[in-house]
């Protein structure tokens, strides 16, 4: 009898990128699919690895595009807001949490400003624009969002409760947001990103 074939294969590691290697069938073998059947298992799960990622990193609207929307086609070139420890403190006591980074880009036009800003949902980021023009805010949009529920936040029913709205002296929203049942923390992140817009923005322009 003749001595059975032994299957081997070799399978490239998977991409940086979450795109799964190709399979190296052995020469003098049958095709892999026959042969090596546990495999079958890996391969689902490098090929539904892409999309997890893509359903955590939703882009609604590119930051360029959405600066572009709020400038009439030509933003400004964009400022810098240095945060120093006085300052964090300060959107503390006013957001309840302060960025991290020591730098923070805005735009600014006349008596308009936007900013792109970063609120922690449950765990992770979700970036927004914020357009605030004389103190009230003109538009907040969703840009981007990776977390793995809240995205109804993104509907324009909801962030359409936004506009106009300003900040009081306890550095609170003049008005109540609806919230959305399922999306609590990212209607807080939303909530704490206008305050946050508010705010600098008042900032920015009482500066001579």
């Amino acid at each position: 009898m003749a001595p059975t074939a032994m299957a081997s294969t070799s399978a490239s590691a998977t991409s940086s990128d979450g795109a799964a290697g190709h399979v190296t069938p052995s020469r003098n073998t049958l095709p892999w699919p026959l042969t090596t059947a546990p495999a079958w298992p890996l391969l689902l799960l490098a090929l539904a690895l892409p999309l997890t990622a893509t359903a955590r990193n939703q882009v609604f609207l590119a930051p360029a595009r959405f600066l572009a929307e709020a400038f009439d086609g030509t933003p400004p070139p964009a400022a810098i807001l240095r945060i120093d420890a006085r300052l964090r403190r300060r959107i503390q006591a006013v957001v309840g949490t302060a960025p991290r980074r020591r730098r923070l880009r805005y735009w600014r036009r006349d008596g308009r400003t936007a900013w792109i800003l970063n609120e922690i949902g449950k765990e992770r980021p979700i970036t927004l624009g914020v357009v605030v023009d004389r103190g009230r805010i003109e538009r907040l949009r969703l840009l981007i969002f990776r977390e793995r529920r809240g995205a109804e936040v993104r509907a324009p029913a909801f962030t359409r409760q936004f506009r106009g709205r300003r900040l009081t002296p306890g550095g609170r929203l003049d008005r109540t947001i609806d919230g959305i049942s399922g999306a609590t923390l990212s209607v807080r992140a939303l909530k704490r990103a206008a305050r946050l817009a508010l705010f600098l923005h008042r900032l920015v322009t009482d500066r001579p």
